[in-house]
């Protein structure tokens, strides 16, 4: 099956009420999207995490993405880094919508057999607000995407931010924004922790 990649005008598109939608459509007018759109009406939950982590934070990330695979929590990502990528795996497994943010251009983009399952049952939703020239994935594109990721996120969970980090940098940046970090208790996190981001508990998310 072909997929049509649709491109929105943003100030076209329902959000949930509690993200800065204003914010967002002044940064990014148009986004070209594959699946269901309505997702971004609901209440979303980012996921960000450093490629390098301590395997103890890991550990702990991934026995919190079977919990949440089972907790019906919409989540948005790049899902780009490898910790990201397995949470992406446990997730598609439930029953939840999911946004995944590839820092690139759509167009023409290989879509991988799991994904198309789970576009035809309008589970998922494929976007960007990058525009065909942008045909491979690179640092400023990420960083871009991951601060759009955060404007539509309601809350955003980060089980670590590396210290001196792009990371922890955005981590900065969402606070000052007024958003709310939530990352695990642990001795790995203790920057973000004083930073204002808030131990992990099950119930703040729903």
């Amino acid at each position: 099956m072909t997929y049509v990649v649709e491109k929105i005008q943003t100030s076209h598109i329902e959000y949930h009420s509690d993200i800065k939608k204003s914010t967002f459509q002044t940064q990014y007018s148009t986004i070209w999207a594959i699946g269901n759109i309505k997702i971004l009406s609901t209440e979303l939950f980012g996921f960000f995490c450093s490629v390098k982590c301590p395997g103890d934070i890991i550990l702990k990330t991934y026995d919190f993405a079977r919990t949440l695979r089972h907790a019906g929590i919409n989540f948005i990502s790049g899902f780009h880094s490898p910790i990201e990528k397995d949470v992406f795996d446990f997730l598609l497994s439930g029953s939840q919508s999911i946004v995944i943010c590839p820092a690139r251009s759509i167009e023409n983009m290989r879509i991988p057999k799991t994904w198309k399952e789970n576009i035809d049952k309008g589970r998922l939703l494929v976007f960007s607000p990058f525009e065909r020239k942008h045909k491979r994935v690179t640092a400023p594109l990420s960083e871009q995407r991951n601060r759009m990721v955060a404007l539509l996120a309601k809350k955003v969970f980060i089980p670590y931010a590396a210290p001196g980090g792009k990371s922890e940098d955005l981590c900065q940046d969402i606070i000052k924004s007024g958003n709310q970090i939530l990352t695990f208790e642990d001795k790995a996190n203790q920057t973000l922790l004083r930073m204002g981001a808030k131990p992990i508990k099950t119930g703040e998310l729903k």
